[in-house]
């Protein structure tokens, strides 16, 4: 015989029943795509096989909503949250509360509709071990309810049905100290991002095999023979301008539209009792909690265009259990969206609660060794594009080729240099700051306290050049903190400053080694 059904008198609740609704919604909505082909390629042969299919299709939608809204089951205790699902494949979720790291609330448009959010609970954990939960859906009531309980600190035992002024309940939203809100002048930063441009290339892939699927031809659209007529008498430039023009008016006009539904209603907010929360979204509301115990740092990233472009910059943090943070191009530890330079630094450090130049103050630079690997790992590489254009010129090509690897090879030095001035660091009483990278330029500001680790790496024209790659490593973000191409001193005293006991042993054989001449291994 199977387990009893969990009672509502030991805690556990059901989902909402318009759960009934939303879930086979959902679900037809993710295979709309495929139904429509169906229902499209049908109607063409005249057959109504793929109408059954399509008919049977949404059948079974709306019975793995009821089945999943039956076997569906959670509830708090003081201890652990914990959730149960599935008839066939069943599921017994718990996550202890003092490893909750982030409470994230989605709310995609059909969910809005009818006042449901999606409960995303993170225990900091990779997927293969305890990466947390999701609740989908409870009421938006309770679920404001569960990310202030979940991130109470210390843990809140309140009851489950605590009401909305009862202690513990969340203040006003008045109450919470705002630190950012959207600056629709930050639209121009919209076509500069690479994971828009991504994306609008991703749905422009998958609208072309959607027509693909459909048996429809672009060129039998009304309009298509004339247009196809004046670009086959035109010069191959204009055409070729024509075309370009009509992919950057797409591309500009689709990262438009992505930045305005992903940042719609942006509020960076301080809760009351520390908590910092990102609230956005215009399709899909989307609600980051992230509580300050968890806060490790934070990072501002300067992608290359909109640093050179537009003078940009995105704050982000370095939280335990919020993977990434490489803003807009991961997407995972971004508080904000692209604003300017000044601004993101300001919002980092006001999230971080620091000095105001935290993360835009005067770094140590590297050494001179330094300026020459970035300027050989930039010219090096740019060498094989003159020589391949040579032997084509040689062999009777075209000379074109050539100039342009010459004028990408000057190009070269350049983005050498500018990647030299990028490397620094700093260790203040609070935080320890570093700056690399050029088409992707991130400062890191890591909490001292935050760092559980070092890591060194060394290859062997590092050795020949007299530097060393050092990583902080830390429970927060990707996982570490680097500096690139440092003296093995700067290095050891950085380690000893920050973790004097730790490396205590490792100074002494930093030491030895040095005296031997051998290399200096993990730390």
């Amino acid at each position: 015989m199977g387990a009893a059904a969990p009672s509502q008198d030991d805690g556990w609740r059901r989902l909402p029943a318009v759960m009934l609704l939303v879930a086979p919604a959902t679900a037809l909505v993710k295979l709309a795509p495929a139904l429509i082909v169906l229902l499209l390629f049908g109607a063409g042969q005249g057959s109504t096989t793929q109408l059954w299919i399509a008919a049977a299709i949404a059948l079974l939608a709306v019975g793995a909503g009821v089945i999943r809204w039956r076997t569906t089951r959670y509830r708090l205790t003081p201890e652990r949250v914990e959730l149960h699902s599935g008839l066939l494949n069943r599921q017994r979720r718990s996550v202890p509360r003092d490893r909750i790291r982030t409470v994230d609330l989605t709310a995609p448009l059909l969910h809005r509709l009818v006042g449901l959010s999606v409960v995303k609970v993170g225990s900091g954990q990779s997927a293969g071990s305890d990466p947390g939960l999701d609740l989908d859906a409870v009421r938006t009531v309770e679920a404001e309810r569960l990310r202030r309980e979940l991130l109470a600190r210390p843990v809140a035992h309140s009851a489950p049905d605590a009401a909305p002024g009862a202690p513990g309940a969340a203040p006003d939203a008045e109450q919470a100290e705002e630190i950012d809100r959207i600056d629709w002048s930050s639209l121009r930063y919209a076509p500069l991002t690479v994971s828009s441009l991504a994306a609008i290339g991703a749905l422009a892939g998958a609208g072309w095999n959607l027509l693909r699927e459909a048996d429809i031809d672009p060129r039998t659209l009304p309009g298509a023979d004339a247009v196809t007529g004046e670009l086959a008498t035109a010069p191959i430039w204009v055409s070729v301008l024509l075309g370009v023009a009509l992919l950057l008016l797409v591309m500009v006009a689709g990262a438009i539209v992505l930045f305005v539904e992903r940042w719609w209603g942006f509020r960076l907010t301080r809760e009351p009792d520390g908590t910092l929360r990102v609230r956005r979204g215009l399709l899909t509301r989307r609600s980051l909690s992230v509580s300050e115990q968890r806060l490790r740092g934070v990072t501002v990233t300067e992608p290359l265009l909109v640093r050179a472009v537009g003078r940009g910059a995105q704050a982000g943090a370095l939280t335990v259990g919020l993977a990434g943070a490489g803003g807009e191009e991961t997407g995972g530890g971004a508080i904000g969206p692209p604003v300017r330079r000044d601004r993101a630094h300001e919002v980092a450090a006001i999230a971080a609660r620091a000095e105001p130049t935290l993360t835009s103050g005067t770094l140590t630079p590297h050494p001179p060794a330094a300026r020459t690997r970035r300027l050989v790992r930039a010219i090096v590489p740019a060498l094989v594009l003159p020589l391949a254009a040579g032997v084509v010129g040689y062999l009777g090509g075209p000379v074109w080729p050539l100039v342009v690897a010459a004028l990408l090879v000057l190009a070269a030095v350049p983005l050498g240099l500018d990647r030299y001035r990028a490397l620094g660091h700093r260790v203040d009483e609070r935080y320890l700051v570093t700056r690399h990278g050029s088409l992707v330029r991130t400062t890191s500001a890591l909490r001292r306290d935050g760092v559980i680790g070092w890591r060194i790496r060394q290859s062997r024209f590092q050795r020949r050049a007299g530097v060393l790659t050092l990583e902080a490593t830390t429970a927060a973000g990707p996982g570490s903190v680097l500096l690139l191409d440092v003296a093995p001193a700067d290095a050891v005293a950085l380690m000893a400053e920050i973790t004097p006991v730790a490396v205590e042993g490792f100074r002494t054989g930093a030491a030895v080694s040095a005296g031997g001449g051998s290399r200096t291994g993990s730390g």
